[in-house]
């Protein structure tokens, strides 16, 4: 059952005042908010609407007596087929055009953009062609900043689209037969006022460029008014359904409608789809009441909805869209201030406000350039701490110089120290001392060959196993000559032979016993 909340009995009824205050609340709260407009948001702005005695119609019967035509008539799309009532509709739409051009955004549209701003509104969708929520900073559908010249599967930008305009847009024509756009200049409300629509440029260039080449002649479009008629295709139909599919699947938690009588068949189809994904994130009565605001479907219209919104619309509030937005805004501000704290801006002793003065960050130099991989320290720098003194704070009047590298890194072998001690590091990096008791040039002889390479007359145990390397001048060493070779020490061959024929005598133990026994006879 749809509950009706008079904006009238908003200080006598203190019922209404709690209920439009907890209202006021869940829209502070929620996230991700769906708002539908009609002509009734524009009204306040200044366009005259179509049935009062100063009316659009009443404009149009002026200059076309002759002519019976109902409101309905002069945006249905059947009106093409007669020229009378071309005409007509086209001097409706300059006279409309004229007057939107003069009007300024309301405090509803206004409202949606801080909606927007505040990172609360999911999408607006819009049945007005004045274009107002653009000038509040709204990216239209059919904005020309929205389309993407060809590149892409689609025609507009879906992702920076704000605002949906269901309808289509007055400030921009389009052409009946090559459907190519162009924004509406002055020279065409002109034209459009006298009844006669324009030719469209881009079947002109085409025309004259296949005469040139004595091809068959093409027909030349009309322009008309870019907005969306009943029984008539929207040309970014696909474009807004896949829009609306993707808010969906986002799970709004609140709808708003505002200003529109939901006479519309494609609009109550998009109402009924939102309204049940947003009491589908209402929470159950046996939870608590910590998300009591979520999935609540707001009306705002001067008059009361149908019978069969019942169930799908939850509040009815009566009245003007201006006057709610302006409650809603007053009770967020006291209930919740600090959505509304704006961070100030640091001015500089001079006054400057940009962003050139003021702290800046500093990148480290020690942070690694990269994805996963670091670079290799400087020489002097490797484990070594950057300390305070390396962090530095930029402002306007500091000079901030960046290290660079004066050769290539040198390798850890090659430095003069190593951070590591001798106990610490592995033995391949351990610093040892040279070696001590090197012999003289004129002591150096043939190894094997000499007592003199025998170092134990002069260097200790403890200096054999030292075997590091220092550097020392090398010089030719002297040759020693085979006499003194062989004088010193035969040769391992000579020692081979000797042994040889010495096993090769025969044994005189024999002989000897022998000459003993004849000694002894």
């Amino acid at each position: 059952m749809t509950a009706t909340l008079r904006l009238e009995d908003l200080s006598s009824d203190a019922h209404t005042r709690r209920t439009l205050t907890d209202l006021s609340l869940s829209v502070a709260k929620s996230k991700k908010i769906v708002v539908i407009t009609g002509a009734g948001i524009s009204c306040s702005s200044g366009i005259p609407d179509f049935r009062s005695s100063d009316g659009l119609y009443a404009l149009v019967k002026q200059k076309y007596p002759d002519v019976v035509m109902k409101g309905r008539d002069l945006f249905d799309a059947s009106l093409f087929r007669d020229a009378t009532s071309t005409a007509v509709f086209y001097t409706f739409i300059s006279k409309l055009k004229q007057s939107i051009d003069a009007a300024s955004p309301t405090p509803t549209h206004h409202f949606i953009r801080t909606l927007d701003s505040k990172k609360k509104l999911l999408r607006s969708y819009t049945q007005n062609i004045d274009g107002l929520e653009e000038q509040v900073g709204l990216l239209g559908s059919s904005s020309s900043e929205a389309k993407t010249n060809g590149k892409g599967k689609t025609k507009i930008k879906t992702k920076d689209v704000r605002s949906v305009q269901l309808h289509g847009d007055i400030h921009s024509v389009r052409c009946m037969s090559c459907s190519a756009e162009y924004p509406c200049t002055d020279d065409h409300i002109s034209m459009f006022l006298e009844g006669t629509p324009p030719d469209c440029p881009e079947c002109a260039s085409r025309l004259e460029a296949r005469v040139a080449r004595s091809a068959r002649p093409t027909r030349v479009g009309s322009l008309r008014p870019a907005i969306v008629l009943y029984d008539e295709p929207h040309p970014l139909g696909d474009e807004i359904g896949t829009i609306q599919s993707s808010d969906l699947l986002r799970r709004p938690d609140m709808l708003i409608i505002m200003g529109t009588s939901l006479k519309v068949h494609g609009l109550r189809k998009m109402v009924k789809e939102f309204a049940k994904t947003v009491h589908a994130s209402a929470p159950s009565s046996s939870t608590s009441t910590a998300n009591s605001w979520q999935g609540k479907v707001i009306f705002v219209n001067k008059t009361a909805p149908a019978s069969e919104w019942n169930g799908i619309i939850d509040y009815h509030v009566e009245g003007d869209t201006d006057s709610w937005v302006a409650k809603v805004v007053e009770d967020w501000k006291k209930m919740r201030p600090a959505d509304w704290e704006v961070q100030q801006t640091l001015v500089a002793a001079d006054g400057d406000v940009s962003m050139s003065g003021g702290f800046k960050t500093i990148k480290d130099l020690f942070t690694p350039k990269g994805k996963g991989k670091g670079r290799k320290p400087f020489p002097g720098e490797e484990n070594i701490h950057p300390g305070f003194a390396d962090m530095i704070l930029s402002t306007p009047d500091a000079v901030t110089r960046k290290a660079k590298a004066t050769g290539p890194p040198i390798s850890k072998r090659g430095q003069a120290a190593s951070h590591y001690s001798n106990i610490e590091s592995s033995p391949s990096k351990r610093r040892v001392s040279p070696i001590k008791g090197v012999l003289k040039d004129d002591e150096r002889k043939l190894l094997f060959t000499e007592s003199t390479n025998n170092r134990n007359q002069t260097a200790d145990d403890d200096d054999i196993f030292d075997l590091s390397m220092q550097s020392i001048e090398v010089k030719p060493k002297v040759k020693a000559t085979k006499t003194t070779a062989a004088k010193t020490r035969p040769s391992t061959r000579t020692r081979v032979k000797k042994s040889v024929k010495e096993a090769a005598k025969p044994r005189s133990t024999v002989g000897k016993a022998g000459e003993r026994s004849r000694q002894s006879r």
